[in-house]
């Protein structure tokens, strides 16, 4: 019988506060600033492109595409493989790929998020569509 695995809760803060709370009614948030137009990930207060402070929660769709990965064979917990999502809203995710067969992502894959349980937040992480 395989072991469920076990994710740790991840650490929250003040300015992530509201992602982490969407993530537990499972909803994938991004940032959008209202100066320049630009999505970004992770959600921030200061805008990566423009530097403005003019930023608003938006709910992604939790969709996307695979730009690329790595397969990980050889591990002490067995195989897994991280990569970039492109988020249909346009930023890039690094990411965990799950519950699904590593050996058949390819780039240019879609994906969609899933969430994982911790004692904390739940996880997004991304599975093969």
């Amino acid at each position: 019988m395989s072991e469920v695995k076990k994710y740790p809760a991840p650490v929250t803060n003040p300015e992530t506060a509201a992602f982490w709370d969407a993530a537990k009614e499972g909803k994938f948030m991004i940032k959008r600033c209202t100066a320049c137009g630009e999505a970004h990930y992770f959600p921030r207060s200061i805008c990566p492109f423009c530097y403005s402070d003019k930023t608003v929660w938006e709910e992604a769709s939790g969709e996307g595409t695979i730009y690329t990965y790595s397969l990980m064979r050889k591990s002490p917990t067995g195989p897994y493989a991280i990569g970039y999502v492109t988020l249909k809203e346009g930023p890039s995710v690094q990411t965990n790929f799950v519950d699904c067969d590593l050996t058949t992502l390819k780039i240019g894959q879609k994906v969609k998020v899933v969430f994982k349980p911790t004692d904390g937040a739940p996880l997004p992480f991304f599975t093969a569509v």
